[in-house]
């Protein structure tokens, strides 16, 4: 929820994307506007018509594709995916039949098609859901292709702008460049939104469920501050000089996670696809401590074979000779289906069949991943670890740790991302290797919060003191076995939130290599004594905002640097 401070005009919303930036508002353009309902097809042929739909899903799709083929990391595969979104036959052949059988304009045979799937996806729930906006995205670009309007997406003024929307589409935020926008407003969103990961990923400041910045004037001056989530309209020079200067410094991480006192914190990368390895490498990160696979199996009718993982996944492990990778095995499901592994007409995906669970079924998928994993480590130098998502039993993390050991995979671990697994995290890892805690999933299921509704931002937060109680629970867990307990979830990219999960028993810390420099710079200023008092702090909170706001008044060094 925003408040509008009215005497000195700051808008409050949730900082997802630390820094601070200044710069003249611009908007995102009007959206398409939905055609008629009863638009017809006129002179036009049907078959022209239909040609002509299929046309513009190929024109849509092309240019996605171009603009994903010049893209890195988060934002390549955010473009990918909107591309063949927008190549998808049961889309594009819906349309052409309500064109061919109720005389529809292609324009409005477009949006009723696809405003079938988004009304499909939303009753599904959870993260369908999510998908809702990908689906309209892709609508908006055919549409105006159609009818010969301007691509929707983020303006290009010709100079640096703060960027303020109702939301951004994945493709849009995919597509920013930091050196034109330098910061993000949107009124919609939460901290695990599209718009909060990309942002993070790019280093823009970004503030996001700010509901109040509608009001905001075009071309009016403000200073967003991505930390405290504040958006301050016509800020004083003071202000503005001092947000220059903070922009102006450059840090870099040397590799070497630790306290002020000499205490190990290893910080790794979470990557998504091989391309993004050696970028990691290059920023300093300590090893991986989250590699999503997959990207090896989305949009295909069958699974990648042995050998066609084995190469892919040897890209990442030869970026880190000697280092840890831990590779996360096939999160299908909830928003990644896949017609061979998964249901797609679950009445509830989110809390379907996902993750581990896929094997219940279909066993050989991840015994012909684990085989590749097990090929791919014995080809390289780097420390392959292995990891489940999705586990919620002891059961469970008994017998991925059996098949791990089966293809000689010793280091075999499980992601905490349900309460259970956080709750009975002592047995759990007296079987596995380690844990690392999926924050994300983690804050979804325990505060009952739809990450992606803006209206539920203030629960989708990982200084929720329930959750904090839940990582609490298993590093007890790790500790009373002697097995480390790590965080791949985004908390681990918040700095003053760092310092906690580290005061909890937080081994290792895994984020987007952009944020690597600034938690690295925050740990230096701290013991690891000063962390486990903070976060005693944090867990004696009765609020998600009230822990923040005492542990962030407590590390004067987050003013310093405008964290």
């Amino acid at each position: 929820m925003s408040t509008m401070d009215t005497s000195r005009q700051v808008i409050q919303g949730i900082g997802v994307s630390p820094g601070r930036a200044v710069g003249p508002v611009l908007r995102m353009p009007d959206p398409v506007p939905e055609p008629a309902a009863d638009s017809r097809l006129g002179d036009e042929s049907a078959d022209d018509a239909v040609a002509r739909i299929a046309a513009a899903s190929e024109a849509v799709r092309g240019r996605l594709e171009q603009a994903a083929a010049g893209a890195t990391g988060t934002s390549k595969e955010v473009l990918e995916t909107t591309a063949m979104m927008a190549a998808d036959p049961s889309l594009v052949s819906t349309a052409q039949g309500l064109v061919r059988s109720g005389g529809l304009s292609p324009a409005r045979a477009v949006w009723q098609a696809a405003g079938q799937v988004i009304d499909q996806l939303a009753s599904i729930g959870g993260y369908m859901a999510e998908r809702t906006r990908d689906v309209a995205d892709v609508r908006d670009r055919v549409v105006a292709d159609l009818t010969g309007r301007p691509a929707p997406g983020v303006p290009d003024p010709g100079h640096p702008f703060v960027l303020v929307a109702r939301d951004l589409a994945p493709a849009d935020t995919a597509t920013l460049d930091p050196d034109q926008v330098v910061a993000i407003v949107t009124s919609e969103g939460g901290p695990t939104s599209h718009t909060a990961i990309l942002a993070r990923a790019l280093g823009i400041p970004a503030v996001v469920g700010a509901a109040s910045a509608v009001d905001l004037a075009a071309d009016a001056r403000v200073l967003v501050d991505g930390a405290k989530g504040e958006v301050t309209v016509d800020p004083s020079d003071d202000e503005v000089a001092r947000a220059q200067a903070l922009a102006a410094q450059v840090r870099t991480f040397d590799g070497h996670g630790r306290t002020s006192d000499g205490h190990a914190v290893p910080l790794l990368a979470n990557i998504g696809k091989p391309d993004g390895a050696q970028a990691a490498a290059d920023a300093g990160a300590e090893g991986v401590g989250l590699f999503r696979t997959e990207f090896c199996f989305l949009d295909r009718t069958q699974a990648p074979s042995i050998e066609e993982q084995v190469s892919q996944y040897r890209q990442v492990l030869a970026a880190f000779p000697g280092k840890k990778v831990v590779v996360r095995t096939l999160d299908a499901g909830a928003d990644k289906p896949l017609p061979f592994l998964t249901n797609t007409e679950e009445p509830n995906p989110a809390l379907g069949v996902r993750g581990l669970r896929t094997s219940w079924r279909n066993p050989q998928v991840l015994e012909d991943q684990l085989d590749a994993i097990a090929q791919a480590a014995a080809a390289e130098s780097a420390d392959t670890w292995v990891m489940a998502p999705m586990v919620a039993t002891v059961e469970e993390t008994a017998d991925f740790v059996d098949r791990c050991t089966a293809h000689g995979l010793r280091t075999a671990g499980v992601m905490v991302e349900v309460p259970s697994a956080a709750l009975v995290s002592g047995p759990i890892l007296a079987r596995a290797a380690f844990a690392s805690i999926g924050t994300n999933d983690l804050t979804q299921y325990a505060m009952a919060s739809d990450r992606m509704l803006g209206d539920l931002a203030a629960l989708s937060t990982s200084w929720q003191p329930a959750v904090l109680h839940l990582v609490a629970a298993t590093c007890r867990g790790g500790e009373q076995n002697g097995k480390p307990v790590g965080v791949c979830g985004e908390a681990a990219a918040d700095p003053a939130l760092a310092v906690v999960l580290v005061g909890l028993g937080v081994a290792t810390l895994s984020m987007s290599p952009r944020a690597l420099a600034d938690v690295a710079a925050v740990l230096q200023t701290v013991t690891r004594e000063e962390c486990t008092r903070l976060a005693g702090v944090a867990l004696a909170a009765e609020t998600a905002d009230g822990a923040r706001a005492a542990v962030r008044a407590e590390l004067p060094v987050l003013e310093e640097l405008g964290l």
